[in-house]
């Protein structure tokens, strides 16, 4: 694997972002095609030092990429996990890959500044006991969903609750515009429960923080919530 491409795209994790990285990484490199098509993946050991993180995160990452359609897997003696051929034409009613990429870097670029701003306004705001009650429903809906798509839903409702009590139309119409193509880039992708884990508590404690008047861990921990999903949208859709 030592080779000056798979430097540039391999790093060393570090935060907490450790599956979300994993996966950009890796679904950054087999789409640049520095892991070709029919080729297999370095070993879980090489591979989880290199990226210095555990080999069950590491599992949890190659797991999401076979479900995106990027990887097979066989176990065994002489098993491993092959790259799979990427579609070889584009869908005439889809942007380029380029214009993909280039979508969703403006996106989660204009979000990262946005909806930490929201989380840290909400939290200086003298909440009403509606707005308090507001927030605290939109998060138990997330537990309450039955299905991916119910989920993704709250999840929208409760980021544009967060940017609701700011009192600004302004940033509430911003935030809903954000939320909109946000959530359909996520419906591209699998439903990962090693994410929607981690975005469960990331959503516990940003209205915690909102709540108790906490205005920076809620911007805090909602720009490390905004920086995890554009990790996982540019490892599986550019």
């Amino acid at each position: 694997m030592d080779s000056p491409l798979v430097d540039a795209v391999l790093h060393p994790v570090r935060g907490h972002m450790a599956f979300e990285s994993c996966v950009e990484q890796l679904g950054s490199a087999i789409q640049l095609g520095i892991f070709r098509a029919g080729s297999k993946l370095p070993g879980e050991r090489e591979l989880a030092e290199r990226l210095n993180v555990s080999r069950a995160t590491l599992r949890e990452a190659i797991s999401a990429l076979r479900a995106a359609g990027f990887v097979t897997t066989t176990r065994g003696r002489g098993g491993g996990t092959v790259v799979l051929p990427l579609a070889q034409t584009w869908p005439e009613d889809q942007p380029t890959p380029v214009d993909r990429q280039a979508e969703i870097e403006d996106i989660t670029v204009f979000r990262a500044v946005i909806e930490p701003g929201a989380a840290y306004l909400a939290a200086q705001a003298d909440l009403t006991d509606d707005q308090r009650a507001l927030l605290q429903e939109c998060l138990s809906d997330l537990g309450d969903a039955a299905s991916p798509a119910d989920y993704r839903q709250a999840d929208a409702r409760l980021h544009l609750a967060i940017a609701t009590v700011c009192g600004s139309n302004e940033l509430s119409q911003s935030c809903n515009a954000v939320q909109i193509k946000i959530h359909q880039f996520l419906a591209e992708i699998p439903f990962l429960q090693k994410n929607i884990a981690g975005s469960d508590e990331q959503h516990r404690t940003i209205v915690e923080a909102i709540l108790a008047g906490d205005a920076a861990r809620a911007r805090d921990v909602m720009h490390a919530h905004c920086d995890a999903t554009a990790a996982l949208l540019k490892g599986l859709l550019t």
